[in-house]
């Protein structure tokens, strides 16, 4: 059985991650063994990515507030919206085989929000799925956030859950072009401070699970 690869990058800007998924899907698809990657982040300084299918109208703050904040706009290769990647969201960012992981890519995109529902299960709180919506929701507030993209048949991008991010920053944007819903976090939802550290063993396990590969 195929390991997952982790790598923990701790802080690092979004173009150097997104860099290291490029070679690494590329390694990935001229091996002639079912290898794979995990890349787990927090982007530092933060940033609004805009998916295949974005709406640039759905990027509220103007460009003197988004400087202001430290804030970088990127146009990305994977599926959906206007989302918001900065400290204190986990992201994490599966490079792998999804034919030989998942039967397709929307059996691939279930696959992680199970992972993010047990992870946010160990925490005490209970994660679901939203009917129509990609991504894991408490309530009617959105936890987390998926969208990827796939090339030869692997899969990179991945999935955002927050931690302790700042949650104003979501403010500036309609996120994931949802506009009768609200973004919450782990630390607002358990009403204490929940460290990203805490959050990423879990996460790793969880997703190691789902996917078919073999722990450690």
């Amino acid at each position: 059985m195929t390991k997952l690869s982790y790598d923990d990058r701790g802080r690092e800007a979004y173009a150097c991650t997104l860099a290291v998924q490029e070679q690494l899907v590329q390694a990935v698809a001229q091996s002639p063994q079912d290898t794979a990657h995990l890349l787990l982040v927090e982007h530092d300084p933060p940033v609004i990515t805009l998916g295949r299918s974005a709406n640039a109208a759905n990027v509220l703050a103007p460009t003197a507030t988004l400087e202001r904040e430290g804030i970088t706009i990127h146009q990305t290769a994977r599926g959906g919206d206007v989302t918001y990647h900065g400290p204190g969201q986990l992201v994490a960012y599966p490079i792998l085989r999804i034919n030989q992981h998942a039967g397709g890519a929307r059996e691939y995109l279930r696959l992680l929000e199970q992972a993010i529902i047990g992870t946010l299960s160990e925490f005490g709180i209970e994660g679901r799925r939203e009917a129509g919506y990609t991504g894991v929701w408490v309530g009617q507030e959105k936890v987390a956030a998926i969208g990827v993209a796939i090339r030869r048949w692997v899969s990179y991008h991945g999935l955002a859950l927050n931690v302790c991010p700042n949650l104003a920053h979501f403010g500036l944007i309609v996120p994931c072009g949802i506009t009768d819903k609200k973004v919450t976090s782990m630390t607002k939802l358990l009403g204490r401070e929940v460290q990203v550290d805490e959050v990423k063993p879990v996460l790793a396990k969880w997703l190691t699970n789902v996917l078919g590969f073999e722990n450690d």
